[in-house]
């Protein structure tokens, strides 16, 4: 991928939100939320709709105003600076291009209003096009090109100004499967090229675990989890976080004496579990394995059903009258096959 030396790498900016909550008349989208971004970073809000993260996204550029708390960028309260002095980039989920503008006048726009001169505005916008692969496109219009291709004139057009504070609204959600995947790369290069800091809002777990250094988890206004993309699919820290972030099997039962114990029926031998009590058993249909029923410890049960995904068949194991577990294994059983269980690290959630 070209990166074109002329385009200055922005210094990334350190954001800081500081008991930040947010009222539409008594409703609360956003409850008293706290997170630290730092220079340079890739971080998403993830969460289904209406969990907050776009309104948190929005306020962070100056659409949306506070109730409570603070938004710093570098230190500097910003909470009622208005957008066009928060000197940040926004990619909207529609791209907003203007339809009567050229190309080259929707990248150019940012550097007009800042009285850029002429001749550092062509080679801006030349090199902003550049570093998403566009060339030669200047004196065409939105709508003569694909959704890919304005999907990175409206990157183009957040990035030409130099940011340091890039924030983007699901901007691939109107796009293919194929083709989001290809663009996500290239967003992730041009941000780690240009070091400029990252915030991003999606639906899409695999989206948010591909693209980011952090995650924030949200739902209900509020951030359910916090942490690496990886520590979050293997370790959320609550049912929701499981069963939002990726397929999970969750299996509500009781940890008693070395044993968990199904509401349903059945147990499996758990050596080094915690303090006894009620906990919902979790663990991804990868972190099991098929294996002979009559196995010592395993969790015995039948092949309820199966259909094919591509990368694997997908299993629906019965274990009891009341529960059905996922697991993806490379060719197909047969339906009412006996089967075991056998789990791979058990984690358990403890009940609330």
């Amino acid at each position: 991928m070209s990166e074109p030396s002329t385009i200055r790498p922005p210094s990334g900016c350190a954001v800081t939100i500081d008991q930040v909550s947010k009222r539409y008349g008594s409703n609360t989208v956003l409850k008293s939320i706290n997170m630290a971004i730092k220079p340079g970073e890739f971080f998403t809000l993830l969460g289904p709709s209406g969990c907050g993260k776009t309104t948190l996204l929005r306020a962070l550029a100056g659409f949306h105003g506070i109730d409570e708390g603070r938004i710093l960028f570098n230190g500097q309260d910003v909470s009622r600076t208005q957008p066009w002095d928060r000197n940040i980039g926004f990619v909207f989920q529609n791209y907003a291009l203007w339809p009567n503008k050229t190309v080259f006048d929707n990248v150019a726009y940012g550097l007009r209003i800042r009285n850029v001169p002429k001749a550092e505005i062509a080679r801006r916008v030349r090199d902003a096009l550049e570093r998403v692969e566009l060339r030669n496109v200047e004196a065409r219009f939105p709508g003569e090109m694909s959704g890919g291709m304005q999907q990175r004139i409206a990157l183009a057009r957040a990035l030409v100004i130099d940011p340091p504070l890039l924030l983007l609204d699901e901007p691939m959600s109107n796009l293919d499967a194929k083709l989001r995947v290809s663009l996500r790369r290239q967003l992730r290069d041009i941000q780690e090229a240009l070091g400029v800091t990252a915030i991003y809002v999606t639906h899409d777990q695999e989206e948010a675990l591909e693209l980011s250094d952090r995650v924030a988890v949200m739902q209900g206004g509020i951030v359910q989890q916090l942490g690496k993309p990886e520590d979050i699919y293997a370790s959320p820290s609550n049912r929701f976080v499981a069963e939002f972030v990726g397929a999970a099997n969750l299996v509500d039962g009781v940890l008693r004496e070395g044993r968990f114990e199904l509401k349903g029926g059945g147990r499996i031998e758990v050596p080094d579990a915690q303090t006894d009590g009620p906990a919902t058993l979790f663990v991804r249909p990868e972190g099991l394995r098929l294996v002979d029923p009559h196995v010592a410890g395993v969790l015995p049960g039948h092949v309820a059903s199966a259909r094919y995904v591509g990368r694997a068949w997908v299993h629906e194991v019965q274990v009891s009258d009341d529960e059905i577990l996922i697991v993806d294994v490379a060719t197909r059983i047969p339906n009412g096959t006996p089967v075991g269980l056998a789990i791979n690290a058990p984690r358990f959630l403890r009940a609330s």
